[in-house]
């Protein structure tokens, strides 16, 4: 479907408010996009897909002003414009909400939504009460409830993107575009984020948005332009597509399978946990996990899933109960004594907890078997870029050079890294939390098929996973935790979306398994 120089939106009746006719943009030999358009018209949610490297940020900063087109338009109104930086595109009317919105965490809501731009009174001074009055004002138009006087310090994620939006609102945006607004979401936050989506739509904005979610993307957007490569592959009504359509755009193939979980031998024993507990986070939690098995920690955002498998690893230690590794009793509260036992973490932040953004690709896989690598005491580089470049072909990473910094690479390779990072360790039990959050369906699909095959190789894996369907389709058991407590057991066979979803809610209890 790759066409040069596409016109995506030909025939359309109502004129587009912000539009890219042609874009070109490189980076030193990197070309992120190769004559894009796109046409975003008012009262319309616009859907953005393709995989992590297509292209969907830098079209995002060339909307925003924080990139220059290398060659093509951005036109607005139809005339062609440039933005000179993200201040141009705002005083236009573009507003962007990045996924980790940056408020000043000791100012209120009001004070960041009006920073810099205070309405004054007589002499100069700043006129609070007019400040507060249109603060609520904006509130009750996007049908929230928060107080213009609250501390941005303590906002959910959810909250500080509403404040982004009253914010965007106060420029008088007619273009809201958003980069991943709902990864660190709850469903309820989701909800009501998509009800505020849906209000500024019916006042007539365009709003513009990224999701690696399909369910997200079919339930909110009436279009969506598909980037691959950094080339524009389609734009067109969502009414009519399938996922099976959307993906084999965004990937250039059909996937064999999103969930393609594998037959495995279930042996013994690798991960007991009896009666473990942390006062007021979980209570008297009991499992095990035994080899070629994928096992589901599944529940709601607070259940205390992660928090279970870090005091597992020994991240946190539990006031009472014990792990055991292979029948071993584990030292608690110490994940030097936890790697040595053949445990190995993914963590859910994989920004902040997996990885050193400073430091290049090689050294980030080397950090866990830095002894593995050394030479009379000194760290040998041949034989660090050795082993990055072994689990870099085995687990298919997309990279320049090992040498640069992990943090050019996608969302996706970025979780590849971390993965061969603790891959590399030999571990018998695999931890893994939140392991396709942000990363794109073809990404996702990867690492499905590599947490399968290592289950199938003998791995006991530990998932935790706030996905259902992937909850569904990977795992031999799912275990539901509910407030701090394991509510349910549900074996394979009759796992289903309301039967975890009861247990998650507390309508149901079953014996944990």
């Amino acid at each position: 479907m790759n066409q040069s120089s596409p016109d995506p939106d030909s025939g359309r009746g109502p004129a587009p408010v912000l539009a890219l006719q042609g874009v070109s943009k490189s980076f030193g030999a990197v070309r992120a996009l190769r004559d894009v358009s796109l046409r975003l018209f008012p009262g319309e949610a616009h859907a953005l897909a393709g995989e992590n490297g297509a292209g969907k940020s830098t079209l995002i900063k060339a909307l925003a002003g924080v990139h220059r087109p290398d060659s093509g338009e951005v036109l607005l109104d139809g005339e062609p414009v440039v933005f000179h930086g993200p201040a141009d595109a705002r005083d236009a009317g573009i507003a962007v909400i990045y996924q980790e919105p940056t408020l000043f965490p000791d100012l209120s809501i009001a004070e960041n939504i009006f920073m810099g731009r205070q309405p004054r009174r007589g002499g100069g001074r700043i006129d609070h009460r007019a400040v507060r009055a249109t603060t609520a004002g904006l509130m009750r138009r996007l049908g929230v409830d928060l107080a213009p006087d609250r501390p941005a310090r303590g906002l959910s994620i959810a909250d500080q993107q509403i404040v982004e939006i009253a914010k965007a609102l106060s420029f008088d945006a007619r273009v809201l575009i958003m980069d991943e607004p709902t990864a660190a979401l709850t469903g309820s936050e989701t909800a009501r984020l998509f009800s505020v989506v849906r209000a500024l739509r019916a006042e007539g904005a365009a709003v513009l948005f990224i999701s690696h979610r399909l369910d997200e993307i079919f339930e909110l957007g009436q279009r969506v332009t598909t980037l691959r490569d950094g080339r524009w592959i389609s734009s067109e009504p969502l009414e009519g597509l399938t996922e099976d359509d959307l993906v084999r755009r965004m990937v250039g193939r059909d996937l064999d399978g999103l969930y393609p979980k594998q037959d495995a031998e279930v042996g013994d024993v690798a991960l007991s946990v009896h009666r473990l507990t942390r006062e007021g986070v979980f209570h008297d939690v009991s499992f095990d996990v035994r080899r070629g098995e994928i096992v589901a920690l599944a529940g709601l955002v607070g259940a205390g899933r992660t928090e279970v498998a870090q005091a597992v690893f020994g991240v946190d230690r539990p006031d009472a109960g014990e792990v055991k590794v292979a029948g071993a009793v584990l030292r608690p509260g110490s994940p030097t004594a936890a790697m040595a036992a053949g445990l190995a973490l993914v963590p859910e932040d994989r920004r902040q907890r997996g990885l050193v953004m400073e430091m290049s690709i090689e050294r980030n896989i080397g950090l866990t078997g830095l002894g593995g690598i050394r030479r009379r005491g000194l760290i040998s580089r041949a034989l660090e870029h050795d082993r990055a470049a072994d689990w870099a072909v085995r687990l298919q990473l997309k990279y320049n050079r090992l040498a640069d910094t992990v943090g050019v690479l996608s969302g996706g390779n970025q979780q590849k890294v971390v993965l061969a990072k603790w891959l590399a360790t030999g571990p018998s039990v695999l931890i893994v939390d939140e392991p396709t959050r942000g990363i794109d369906v073809g990404t996702k699909a990867e690492v499905h098929r590599l947490l399968s095959a290592l289950a199938a190789d003998g791995l006991a894996v530990l998932m935790i996973s706030s996905d259902l369907p992937e909850v569904l389709g990977m795992a031999d058991r799912v275990l539901v935790m509910h407030e701090g407590r394991l509510a349910a057991g549900i074996p394979r066979a009759e796992a289903t979306e309301e039967s975890v979803m009861a247990a998650a809610t507390g309508r149901t209890e079953r014996t944990a398994a």
